[in-house]
């Protein structure tokens, strides 16, 4: 098998909850020892494709299939418990027991599996290796930081060796510094153990740094999914542009190699002859301020209100008359202008994204 076989293929996955659609035909495929995340905001059904994965919820149509481990036959999930699938959820909780040390937490599931006491020990020993926890072998979870009994939840998950790991919101417990760490973490041992993990996140920034490709969810609907550079490069429609990275969408109409907003027309890079109402996408580093002298051409002229220095860099907010919304900029540095500057604008047309406003 190659990274491309998929491992797991879901296909027409509905679920619904009386008049409240969770899941809307929602089909995928995950290749073998990838790292995916199911991204979007409350609500959009990614937490009920996770359990309906893992057998704690039953679509109403659609098929769920994984690769078995001595085969290229694929197992239908949805005809197994939850225990018999080659399946591991990691909780958000950790649901780790209080009065079990680190180690006996570890072993608990391979002891209710039947396995022997070598292996155990082997497995344990290993796991407790990988995850950096030989030296709180002996520890109680209350004894240990947020970041420990995450790992010990992740060890405890993957000793038992499952084809696939299941991770819902794994970071969400943890404070900022920690939780970015965690985030080098849990995509190195992603690698170093060799299992597909599926984490399930509405944080942009985590999915975008640990995952290798993306499903973007919206209102129990896929709609887009791809690796991190081409969700934020080229987002498929209105939704992910605006909700991937940061940036300025301006509302118009397209029309051939221009685009009309706010009673100015501005060029465009427009490779789909885009026509009618359409969105025009600046991300932040696209943006270029200028002094607002008319020598300098810009595409826009306003006023700064904002201005953000976060050590390497600066992001700058710009308010344009007439414009719904402010248009934010960054670039390297310091702040080169300060809030009540008139300024410039401008971008160049091949850099902005132009995307059909769907009727």
């Amino acid at each position: 098998m190659t990274l491309e076989t998929p491992l797991l293929s879901i296909s027409g996955v509905s679920k619904a909850y009386g008049d409240v659609v969770a899941l809307d035909n929602v089909s995928l495929d995950i290749r073998q020892n990838e790292f995916f995340a199911l991204l979007g905001p409350s609500g959009c059904g990614k937490t009920t494709l996770l359990r309906s994965i893992a057998g704690f919820e039953d679509p109403d149509a659609g098929t769920i299939t994984i690769l078995g481990s001595e085969s290229t036959t694929p197992i239908n999930l949805l005809s197994l418990p939850p225990n018999k699938r080659p399946v591991n959820l990691m909780f958000q909780s950790y649901a780790l027991f209080p009065h079990m040390n680190v180690r006996k937490n570890i072993m608990y599931g391979l002891q209710r599996e039947g396995l022997s006491k070598e292996e155990i020990a082997q497995r344990v020993d290993e796991v407790l290796i990988t995850t950096g926890l030989t030296d709180k072998a002996a520890v109680r979870p209350a004894q240990l930081s947020g970041g420990q009994r995450q790992r010990v939840a992740l060890a405890r998950a993957i000793v038992k060796r499952p084809r696939l790991l299941l991770l819902d919101e794994p970071l969400s417990a943890l404070d900022r510094k920690v939780r970015a760490e965690m985030q080098i973490e849990l995509k190195r041992l992603q690698h170093e153990v060799g299992i597909t993990f599926v984490v399930v996140t509405h944080d942009q920034e985590e999915a975008m740094s640990m995952a290798d490709r993306i499903a973007v969810m919206h209102e129990g609907r896929v709609q887009q999914i791809a690796d991190p550079v081409t969700l934020y490069a080229q987002p498929a429609n209105v939704f992910v542009a605006d909700f991937i990275g940061s940036g300025s969408l301006l509302h118009g109409v397209a029309n051939q190699g221009s685009f009309s907003a706010y009673g100015s027309t501005f060029p465009c890079h427009n490779p789909d002859q885009i026509a009618g109402d359409a969105v025009l996408v600046l991300r932040p580093e696209e943006v270029r301020i200028t002094a607002a002298a008319p020598t300098d051409n810009p595409l826009m002229v306003g006023s700064i209100i904002e201005t953000h220095f976060y050590g390497g860099s600066s992001s700058t907010t710009v308010r344009v008359a007439g414009v719904d919304h402010p248009i934010v900029a960054s670039h390297p540095g310091a702040p080169q202008y300060i809030v009540g500057d008139q300024v410039g604008l401008s971008w160049n047309p091949q850099s902005a994204v132009l995307l059909q406003v769907q009727p």
